[in-house]
């Protein structure tokens, strides 16, 4: 038979898919309802993984194929558990049938997309197929069933490649992955499948009509390839060699359905259909050895042909005298059609494993974040109400001097059990001097939020008077896409960040008039014991520790100590509570191929917190009814008593207050640090974010620079100038040929800058935009105790925090900010 041909392979760039790939996995799996698992082993495995296919595809031998489809089947298994378009790896692949020019360089086309990694490695899956099919030997039944699975595979992927290509590529793609190109290859390997059907019949000795319909197929498919490789966008794509063999095959078995189909005349003795055929077979097997270029192309049936023709007409002349008709007159013989084109295999190996297996997949991870959100809004809710109402609890006290108006002075110092407990309790958290060191600290963590947050402004500032500058110069010919769409998330993003840091200034300002109120009590709780007796003015007089109303009152302060201690157990339980929802989200995914998450989250959420929600509300209704017996003893105590209201119980009341003050500042404090320390890592993780988008659009920008120089280089010179006469050599002349890469195709290489940071990266993107778009990663967990502050009325609320609670309290610090009922007043103190 023929020569088969084998699709050229694209050639691909190594690139370092460790570090993004890890940092895309911790951005997309962090936070809530994911599982502490470490994946840098299977990153490394995959990287190798990867190294190892690509050049294998070069290896044109039956067992490389194996290592392709493993590779490409955990391409597959990955898309479905990351957002692959956020993947900032540059993936860069040649076009296949770019031959180059005498400048060097070949077309290419660089993507941060796994999806045109997928695309590629398919191309060369399929090309490798090609190739393996083409050098078989095809006179055993081993490499002819080789070839036809391989053919028909290849096909197959080709045509598949048409409809995968334009969602993967949002820019031009490379002439080999056009529509056209596609469909040329698919027919192509269509057709081959189909000669090696062909050549099977032949070699298995099938009936002539037989073979004779598959010629006519065959005849068919290459007729198809021909015509749609000479579209002129096409013709200056293939090898020299390509255009005469596929135009000799379709004369070729053209000729060898009539050699076939006079076989059938002969054995019907219709010895005049049959010279007619046997004529236009002759006739067809010439045109194809001149189309092909090849005087020995299909010789062998060529010659039998003509040895057919020569008895059947010396047969005809003395035997039959029938008349010759018209060839053209004659019926088509049929067609059979036994290559078809095999859909993609999912997976492709047999023996692929996931080495991504305990990666769930990115929507299932979604809705656990979701409803961890979910639950973390309602949880924080809840303690919300209990600190408001141990607020006003504590609020009321303080304002009677309970308990230490009821109490009997320690005999050591002459001060209340209380209060020396409450002294004790606040010098061993640090007293001041630990609220000082906290309030130094956080003026150096928000400027150094505030210089991380500018320096990354002003990378995207360079890099869009960059691009300006040089869409200036070049006008039309400069044909990326501008700074402005592909920033816009961007600088949105920063001015959240922006805003965010602003609302921490507000609170910081909040907590330190709150200091500055309550500072004297908390210094004179600082002082030891002695000091502590000696600053306060000495009693007016002594209570009645006997008489009912003290005794009533002791009893509803021991009662108030068991409410704060209940309250504490709840508010543990609320932290504490899990919300495991991954057994029902994986059967609804399982079911109905999606996730219904609110529906399922409210399900499942009130059956874990609805017991301790109930808790809370019972809690608060007592309070109420504990407050009215407090202040109802508490005026039959001030009425058996007397008035106990002189300065020393008054400074009692404000030392009281201080201490409360003292454990709500302090934990403020902390909440406070954390959060900025936490912000300045989300921070460096934008700014690492948009280094790598500026360095990518840098690198995207030398690239396209370096084609409009070459584009410019390979310009056909002028006419070599003619030789004096009296110069006896002869005049030759250079030209310069080749075209220019396609500019609107490349979106540039985008290698991975070094990062000091080991910071997940946050990516969020759109489907179709060369560079994703930029998401922030959720704020930090856990319930604030900022919460009981009052917010800013300008306050911004920003919605991409999706762990955030809801608006009614202030989450994480300062996530979010609303007006709140109670706690202290909304003025704004002035700046520190």
């Amino acid at each position: 038979m023929s020569k088969l041909l084998g699709v050229p392979l694209k050639k691909p760039s190594e690139v370092d898919i460790v570090k993004p790939l890890t940092n895309l996995i911790q951005s997309t799996y962090s936070g809530p309802g994911s599982d502490k698992v470490n994946y840098s082993e299977a990153v490394t495995e995959f990287s190798k993984q990867r190294n190892t296919a690509i050049w294998k595809f070069f290896d044109k031998y039956e067992a490389s194929l194996e290592t392709v489809y493993a590779y490409y089947d955990q391409i597959c298994a990955l898309e479905a558990k990351i957002p692959v378009n956020e993947l900032q790896v540059p993936f860069k692949w040649k076009d296949a049938f770019d031959k180059g020019s005498i400048f060097g360089g070949k077309i290419s086309l660089t993507l941060t997309s796994l999806l045109y990694e997928k695309v590629c490695v398919l191309f060369n899956i399929a090309a490798l197929q090609s190739s393996i099919a083409a050098s078989q030997a095809l006179d055993n039944d081993d490499g002819l069933k080789l070839a036809l699975k391989l053919f028909q595979q290849s096909a197959g992927i080709y045509q598949f490649l048409k409809g995968a290509v334009p969602a993967a590529i949002p820019s031009e793609p490379t002439p080999d992955l056009s529509q056209d190109t596609l469909a040329v290859l698919s027919s192509l390997m269509l057709a081959q499948a189909q000669e090696v059907f062909v050549n099977k019949a032949i070699k298995d000795e099938m009936k002539d009509q037989i073979i004779a319909k598959l010629c006519c197929q065959c005849e068919e498919f290459y007729a198809d390839v021909l015509r749609l490789m000479q579209k002129e966008s096409l013709r200056n794509l293939w090898d020299k060699e390509w255009v005469p063999l596929i135009a000799g095959k379709q004369a070729g078995f053209h000729a060898m359905t009539n050699l076939y189909q006079s076989l059938v005349c002969r054995s019907a003795k219709r010895i005049g259909e049959e010279i007619a055929r046997l004529r236009n077979a002759v006739d067809l097997f010439n045109s194809a050895q001149s189309r092909s270029g090849n005087p020995h192309f299909l010789d062998e049936y060529a010659n039998r042909a003509k040895r057919n023709l020569a008895e059947s007409t010396k047969d005809n002349e003395f035997i039959y005298n029938e008349m010759i008709p018209d060839v053209k007159t004659l019926a088509s013989p049929g067609k059979a059609q036994l290559a078809k084109m095999l859909p993609v295999a999912s997976p492709m190996s047999p023996k692929f494993k996931d080495i991504f297996v305990e990666l769930v997949p990115v929507e299932l991870h979604r809705a656990l974040h979701a409803s961890e959100a979910r639950k973390n809004e309602i949880v924080n809710a809840e303690i919300m109400k209990l600190r408001e109402a141990t607020t006003l609890l504590n609020g009321v006290l303080s304002s009677l001097n309970l308990p230490a108006a009821v109490e009997t002075a320690d005999s050591g110092s002459g001060l209340p059990p209380s209060l020396l407990e409450k002294s004790s309790d606040l010098q061993a958290k640090g007293g001041i001097v630990s609220l000082n060191t906290y309030l130094r600290e956080l003026p150096e963590l928000l400027t150094r939020n505030r210089e991380i947050l500018d320096a990354t402004e002003n990378m995207l500032d360079e890099e869009r008077d960059s691009d300006n500058q040089l869409r200036a110069q070049f006008k039309e010919r400069w044909s990326r896409i501008s700074s402005e769409k592909l920033t816009e998330m961007f600088r949105t993003n920063a001015k959240k960040y922006r805003e965010v840091i602003n609302n921490a200034v507000e609170a910081d300002k909040i907590v330190r008039q709150k200091f500055e109120k309550n500072s004297k009590g908390i210094q004179l709780l600082s002082l030891p014991a002695d000091q502590l007796n000696n600053s306060i003015p000495s009693s007016g007089g002594s209570v009645d520790q006997n008489c009912s109303s003290v005794q009533k009152l002791k009893a509803l302060m021991e009662a108030v100590e068991t409410i704060k201690a209940e309250r504490d157990a709840i508010e543990s339980e609320l932290k504490s509570a899990t919300v495991n929802m991954k057994d029902q989200f994986l059967q609804a995914l399982a079911q109905d191929g999606a996730i219904d998450e609110p529906a399922l989250s409210v399900s499942c959420i009130g059956q874990v917190l609805g017991p301790l929600q109930s808790q809370v509300q019972e809690s608060i209704q007592r309070q109420t009814t504990l407050v009215s017996d407090i202040q109802e003893a508490h005026s039959a105590f001030t009425a058996e008593n007397g008035n106990t209201g002189n300065s020393r119980d008054a400074l009692f009341s404000e030392l009281a207050l201080a201490y409360d003050s003292f454990n709500d500042l302090l934990s403020n404090l902390k909440e406070g640090t954390k959060f900025y320390n936490d912000l300045t890592q989300l921070l460096v993780v934008f700014q690492n974010k948009i280094s790598d988008f500026c360095f990518a659009r840098k690198t995207e920008k030398e690239e396209l620079l370096k084609d409009l120089t070459t584009e410019s280089s390979r310009q056909a010179p002028p006419p070599t100038p003619q030789m004096p006469s009296h110069y006896a050599s002869t005049n030759t002349t250079d030209s310069a040929g080749g075209s220019a890469p396609s500019l609107g195709a490349s979106t540039g290489s985008i290698p991975y800058p070094q990062q000091t940071q080991g910071m997940p990266m946050p990516y969020g993107g759109t489907a179709g935009v060369p560079y994703p778009a930029y998401v922030p990663p959720p704020m930090p967990q856990g319930f604030n105790p900022y919460a009981t502050l009052p917010y800013p009325t300008n306050a911004y609320q920003y919605s991409g925090f999706p762990q955030g609670p809801q608006p009614g309290h202030y989450g994480t610090y300062p996530g979010s900010y609303a007006n709140q009922q109670g706690g202290y007043p909304n003025q704004k103190p002035p700046g520190w």
